[in-house]
């Protein structure tokens, strides 16, 4: 069994790995700069973390984790260096663990896109899971009713959430690849934008086995290959006799023109339509029979940070959701609205990069089309030096919102007052913003 140490373990993509690894029987170890619910799972698991990061916390022979985030100043990088300890990078990592996966005759099912890979992965892993079929997995998101973003287990199916924000996707060698859809994002990384993009997913393609493509997606539809293909319209697989209501979405899914099954799921917006084909079509590609997990579609609830309500402050409902490109705020508020009325959704929007904001300005312009009332706050950077006239501030004037400067604490204490009985609050962002309905609930209980 091997040693293995994480600097920053408490994030959801790095201790999904770690839980992963304790599970496997290896020995895990890591540090973070603030301690977690995440570490404190770890932790119950028999991982050793420390809080902050030190040379003396990494083993001797370990295997060191990073993710893109860890500077090489960082003292537990430069002390493996000085050891010549073997440094991976969480793509490689998941990668090794993928690999022994397929080594054991598991059949790799890897998800991917610019947005809903963490929705896909999750309800894959999670329909699997409820259908006994005790899959292993490692998801960027918590799985609901399963509580955990990864886990390892006999089954013979491993899933994966594949990210593309700094072209590691390139790394894998899945049995089967799902491409949600491509849009421009992580322009930071993606230099030359959207051609970047299209050459490093033609790149993964060629890696993997089977690949299965969102055929009504414009991004996807500049890829070259050969492709099983989803879709409402035109696709190997096709979502038909769709109905929305308040208690979920009902719809018929066909393949290559035959009825495969009727399905119920408990979430709006045309999204999740697309969502719940896409891992139909994984699945059954797979070899899964259909017709014995249909049933376990509806349980799923949704992943965590994904329209997720986190408190009701007499009877106004607050929710959180990781949505931070436009596409996303836009699935999210349509969803929202379908369910609620456009006239309840109060959208509080934290921009998240600066880079993203200037980059998709226009776009995100056009994004909060179904909300009643909009609030911008500052941006989060995300370690980002400032632009010079990219705030959140310039961007609330440019589409006639409302402007909420300073912390969360700050932004709950001045947005509270102005709520009213009816209101939804959705929270957009990737960055601090998790935590306004936590402030808000702290100010309602004074």
């Amino acid at each position: 069994m091997g040693i293995y140490h994480f600097i920053a373990i408490g994030g959801i993509g790095m201790s999904g790995l770690a839980k992963y690894l304790l599970e496997d029987g290896h020995s895990v170890s890591g540090s973070d700069i603030a301690d977690s619910k995440y570490i404190s799972a770890l932790k119950e698991l028999g991982a050793k973390v420390t809080i902050g990061h030190n040379a003396e916390n990494v083993p001797d022979g370990a295997t060191v984790i990073v993710s893109t985030a860890i500077r090489d100043n960082n003292p537990e990088l430069l002390r493996a260096k000085e050891l010549g300890l073997k440094i991976y990078h969480r793509s490689d990592m998941l990668k090794e663990i993928a690999e022994q996966a397929q080594g054991v005759n598991k059949t790799f099912i890897g998800f991917s896109g610019t947005h809903g890979k963490t929705t896909t992965s999750g309800l894959c892993s999670y329909v699997l899971d409820k259908a006994g079929l005790e899959p292993s997995f490692v998801d960027g998101g918590i799985v609901p009713d399963i509580h955990t973003n990864a886990q390892h287990k006999s089954g013979k199916y491993f899933v994966a959430e594949l990210d593309e924000s700094d072209g590691t996707i390139v790394k894998y060698n899945p049995d089967i690849l799902v491409i949600n859809n491509l849009e421009e994002d992580h322009l930071d990384f993606y230099k030359n934008g959207m051609s970047d993009i299209i050459k490093t997913f033609n790149m993964a393609i060629s890696h993997s086995k089977k690949v299965l493509v969102n055929n009504d997606n414009s991004g996807v539809n500049q890829l070259s290959g050969n492709f099983i293909t989803y879709g409402l319209n035109n696709a190997d697989y096709t979502a038909k006799n769709i109905e929305y209501s308040k208690e979920g979405t009902t719809f018929d899914i066909y393949k290559r023109g035959e009825l495969l099954t009727a399905i119920r799921i408990q979430l709006s917006g045309v999204h999740n339509v697309y969502n719940t084909l896409a891992v139909v079509s994984a699945l059954a590609e797979a070899g899964v029979n259909i017709s014995d997990i249909k049933d376990c579609f509806y349980g799923f609830t949704g992943m965590g940070r994904r329209f997720q309500k986190v408190c009701d402050l007499n009877g106004i409902e607050v929710y959180d959701d990781y949505a931070h490109h436009p596409t996303e705020i836009k699935a999210t508020l349509n969803s929202a609205a379908l369910k609620f009325g456009k006239e309840h959704i109060v959208a509080v929007f934290q921009p998240h990069r600066y880079t993203r904001l200037q980059a998709l300005w226009n776009e995100f312009k056009n994004a909060f089309d179904e909300a009643g009332r909009v609030i911008v706050t500052d941006v989060y950077a995300a370690s980002e030096d400032k632009i010079e006239g990219i705030t959140g501030e310039r961007f609330a004037s440019d589409i006639n919102s409302e402007f909420i400067g300073g912390d969360m604490k700050s932004v709950a204490k001045s947005l509270l007052p102005t709520l009213k009985k009816g209101d939804i609050v959705i929270g957009l962002g990737a960055g601090t913003i998790t935590a306004l309905g936590k402030e808000l609930e702290n100010l309602e209980l004074v």
